[in-house]
């Protein structure tokens, strides 16, 4: 009697995906692939709300009691944003390894520690700086998240679809920074989860108090981290075809472009994650009369949902092109934010410095969209070049290689622009102490634009560059 013993990949993986076929795509492929995005943009839209909930707490805590200075504030709304990229660095290289779905669960369960521990922590005004510095820290978890579920999501769409999804992904995403500076201002004033959040403190600024749920800046994502955690591992699919191990993608550190895209993109989503982390304790201290929680979460949002559009203008024009345009634009924004904040005293002063920013959020978003764009593009380009002449099977392997590569280079330029979010607040506070005011950090963020504008220029975009994209 003849037992079949044969090995069946579990339901989950996917054995036989092939995006690049118009024929699979449109009879299964694009099915799958769109289920799996919009499980993981919920999913990333938490990570990007607990990595940047402390932009909103740390505004709050000297009114309940806790007596931080001005420098250990900015380094507590900073440190999310140097541990969050240190993860990405690993996080990059995940999803190969151990499959989109698992690592998608395990990262976004890893979310409850920092919400549960922000929660507690603010109930008591006796809780420790360094306990403080800690949960700061942890909320890199959620920072961590971008460089794995770019990496995913890049393996499920084709070559001329990715910049949309992987704009959709990031875009909607990027949303969860807007959503807790919007969200966390309104449930921190009432007592949403009743007795079981936890008494009330007293906010007190002069002679102004009232009632206040801090806690519930951390509590209020539990559970919806749940929910997104039960979603991602009945929900989404392993692609066979894209494991690689750790060794495997370690080639892109020889690849020059990974490098000089990492570079670009600190100056578009470095740029968008920093200034999301370090606007409203900025405005704080350079306009106190504004209450800026009321305002923040707009730059944010402008940023997140111009990173949609960006993926769009990026498929019909190229991203090289709008990546070159968009750093010309946010140089001209920091230098309008710079004259308004040399007239800040004079009225309406606010509202200029406000709509530069606005510029200045909505150049990032595009500017996330395009760079992201132009990645799977090199790589594909480079490989197609090295298999040029060759037989069919080397041209297929090229096209495989070019993939793993460019989700790993998605994953690892995440991960270095992510610094910003650490750097960006740092220099505000660097500069405010030693020169009394923010300018000189912004002065020097002109100076980085510049160079990303020629390295744009010279790579991807002048006649004869090395790759036009």
């Amino acid at each position: 009697m003849h037992v079949d013993v044969t090995l069946r990949a579990p339901s989950h993986v996917l054995t036989d995906w092939d995006p690049e076929n118009p024929a699979y795509w449109q009879a299964r492929g694009r099915r799958i692939a769109i289920r799996n995005l919009w499980i993981s943009i919920p999913a990333l839209l938490l990570a990007f709300a607990v990595w940047m909930v402390w932009s909103v707490v740390v505004v709050n805590l000297p009114n309940i009691g806790f007596k931080f200075d001005t420098n250990q504030l900015f380094w507590l709304a900073a440190l999310p944003g140097l541990s969050g990229a240190t993860l990405r660095i690993f996080y990059s290289f995940m999803v190969p390894i151990f499959g989109g779905r698992l690592w998608t669960t395990l990262s976004t369960a890893s979310l409850l520690l920092p919400a549960v521990g922000i929660g507690i922590a603010v109930k008591d005004p006796a809780t420790s700086y360094t306990t403080f510095l800690v949960l700061a820290l942890l909320c890199g978890f959620g920072g961590g998240n971008f460089a794995s579920s770019m990496a995913n999501i890049s393996f499920f769409f084709p070559k001329n679809q990715k910049g949309m999804a992987l704009g959709l992904n990031a875009g909607l995403g990027n949303l969860g920074v807007s959503v807790v500076q919007f969200v966390v201002p309104l449930v921190i004033t009432a007592g949403v989860f009743g007795g079981l959040g936890g008494e009330a403190q007293i906010w007190a600024k002069g002679d102004v108090t009232k009632q206040m749920w801090l806690q519930n800046a951390g509590f209020i994502w539990v559970p919806f981290i749940l929910a997104s955690t039960l979603a991602a591992w009945f929900g989404m699919n392993d692609i066979s075809s894209a494991k690689a191990s750790f060794a495997e993608q370690a080639i892109i550190f020889k690849r020059k472009h990974n490098w000089v895209m990492c570079w670009l993109y600190v100056g578009t989503f470095g740029s968008f994650i920093g200034y999301s982390a370090g606007f409203p304790l900025l405005t704080k201290t350079q306009f106190p009369e504004v209450n800026v929680l009321t305002y923040a979460f707009l730059g944010p949002l402008v940023g997140a949902l111009a990173r949609v559009v960006g993926g769009w203008m990026s498929d019909k024009w190229g991203g090289g092109r709008v990546t070159f345009w968009t750093f010309i634009v946010m140089i001209a924004a920091v230098v309008g934010v710079l004259y308004f904040l040399g007239i800040k005293t004079q009225p309406g002063a606010f509202w200029g410095f406000f709509a530069m920013f606005l510029l200045l959020f909505a150049g990032t978003g595009v500017g996330n969209a395009s760079t992201f764009q132009m990645i799977p593009i090199i790589f594909l380009t480079e490989r197609q070049r090295e298999a040029a002449g060759k037989n069919a099977a080397a041209q297929a392997e090229a096209v495989k290689a070019a993939g793993k590569e460019g989700a790993a280079v998605l994953g690892f330029s995440s991960a270095v622009a992510a610094y910003g979010a650490f750097f960006i607040p740092k220099s505000y506070g660097t500069s405010i102490a030693m020169t009394g005011g923010p300018e000189a950090a912004l002065m020097a963020f002109i100076g980085f634009y510049v160079t990303c504008v020629l390295a744009t220029w010279w790579w991807y975009t002048r006649g004869n560059a090395e790759i036009k994209c």
